[in-house]
């Protein structure tokens, strides 16, 4: 959805959402959905909101705290944040 977003938005080129979703329909790709499910839920508790205020990148920055992966973002808040990002 935030792919989708930023496309709109005219942040990401409009081909991405496609090459996205080609990318999720690869047999052995590397990307995966995940469930925005009770643990993530819970995760976005402690993602602090004055940290990182918009509601979205909260959930993703917790997804990716729960999974206990980095997140690829050149969001200066989320990095800020204490999450572990890449980029």
């Amino acid at each position: 959805m935030e792919v989708l977003y930023l496309a709109e938005k005219g942040k990401l080129p409009v081909d991405a959402v496609k090459k996205l979703d080609d990318a999720l329909r690869e047999e052995n790709s590397s990307i995966a959905i995940v469930p925005l499910d009770s643990a993530v839920a819970r995760a976005v508790a402690q993602i602090s909101r004055n940290a990182v205020p918009d509601m979205p990148d909260r959930i993703i920055a917790a997804t990716a705290a729960h999974l206990g992966v980095p997140l690829v973002t050149r969001d200066r808040q989320i990095q800020a944040s204490g999450i572990k990002t890449i980029w």
